[in-house]
């Protein structure tokens, strides 16, 4: 005989709770126009990672609106060959699965970050994967890597980020394994980049409104596209 179920009242399952950065998608690398438009629109964890000083904020501005020119050389594409393979490595190691989704920040949309890798621990807690390639051993993580780091931890909400890095020489990876480390989420340099983030957008507006951009063609160069212009014009 079949087992008679009863449904009672207050016994229906809890829907799933879906983590809150899902909410927050913007576009995803994978279509690589679509993923650059949207940057445009917005500051990114590689705009962030520039933002030191004034002056750095205001070359970050005129970057931003008429391109810096570079699409990247044979160093970026090595990168971007070995990432796929550090990816695997960082699943396998640390079950963190890569990412290529660009997402916006909780209170502000014009605040963007595309992390390597996404993982929710069973607690719930968000953790991130960034990945990088370097011709020379690090020491400790550059100053430029960690504001990307603080960026993105803001932006997805999450608590700390697996930095992952391999040496490599003449495009050969030097050692048997990526090297990693650990970094939490701070909030005083988070603090500090949200506002040379703002002062960023703010200075975009007025230059913009001022008719200091520049108008380019669409092109494979996330700092330049013809958006910028009624974009930015907004944001004044």
């Amino acid at each position: 005989m079949a087992d008679l179920v009863l449904s009672l009242p207050g016994m229906e399952p809890e829907p799933p709770i879906i983590p809150p950065h899902l909410s927050r998608v913007v576009a995803d690398s994978t279509d690589r126009v679509a993923w650059l438009r949207a940057r445009s629109r917005g500051i990114t964890a590689t705009d962030v990672a520039k933002l030191s000083t004034p002056a750095s904020i205001e070359k970050a501005a005129l970057d931003k609106l008429n391109g810096t020119g570079f699409s990247g050389n044979a160093y970026t594409d090595h990168g971007r060959a070995r990432e796929p393979e550090i990816a695997a490595w960082v699943r396998e190691r640390y079950g963190i699965e890569p990412s290529t989704t660009l997402f916006h920040a909780a209170h502000e949309r014009r605040h963007l970050a595309t992390p390597d890798g996404l993982a929710v621990t069973a607690a719930g807690a968000l953790e991130l994967a960034e990945i990088k390639t370097t011709t020379k051993p690090w020491r400790s993580v550059p100053r430029s890597y960690l504001r990307q780091v603080w960026w993105q931890q803001y932006v997805l909400g999450a608590e700390r980020t697996l930095i992952v890095w391999e040496e490599h020489r003449d495009f050969v990876p030097v050692g048997e394994e990526p090297e990693c480390r650990w970094i939490d989420r701070d909030e005083r340099e988070i603090g500090e980049l949200v506002a040379k983030a703002n002062q960023l957008i703010s200075l975009l507006g007025r230059l913009t409104a001022a008719g200091l951009a520049a108008a380019p063609e669409p092109r494979d160069d996330p700092g330049r596209y013809s958006d910028y212009v009624p974009s930015y014009r907004a944001l004044g």
